[in-house]
C-alpha cells in the first residue's frame, strides 16, 4: 500500500477509472455480440441496423482509447464483410 497521500490518491483514483474503463469495455463486447447475433439469425436489414448503432458504440469507445483506433476499426471492418456476405 501506498505511503504518500498523492499515492493514495493516485490509487484510489486508479481504482475508479479501472471500473468505468472496465464497463465501456463490457459495453463494446455487447455491441459487437449484438451484431453477431442479428448475423447468425441471418436478417440482413436487421443485421445491418444493428450494425449502424453499434458503430457508433464502438467509435465512441475508440475515441476514449479504451481500445485502439484501428483495433476499432477492424472490428467494424470485420463486421460489415459479415453482412455483406449474407445472401
Amino acid at each position: 500500500m501506498a505511503n504518500i497521500a498523492s499515492a493514495r490518491k493516485r490509487a484510489r483514483q486508479a481504482v475508479k477509472r479501472n471500473l468505468h474503463n472496465s464497463s465501456l469495455r463490457s459495453r463494446l463486447r455487447t455491441a459487437i455480440k449484438s451484431v453477431r447475433k442479428a448475423i447468425l439469425a441471418g436478417d440482413k436489414a436487421a443485421a445491418a441496423r444493428t450494425l449502424q448503432s453499434a458503430q457508433g458504440v464502438i467509435d465512441r469507445i475508440a475515441d476514449k482509447k479504451i481500445v485502439h483506433k484501428n483495433a476499432a476499426s477492424r472490428y467494424k471492418s470485420r463486421l460489415s464483410a459479415a453482412i455483406k456476405s449474407m445472401s
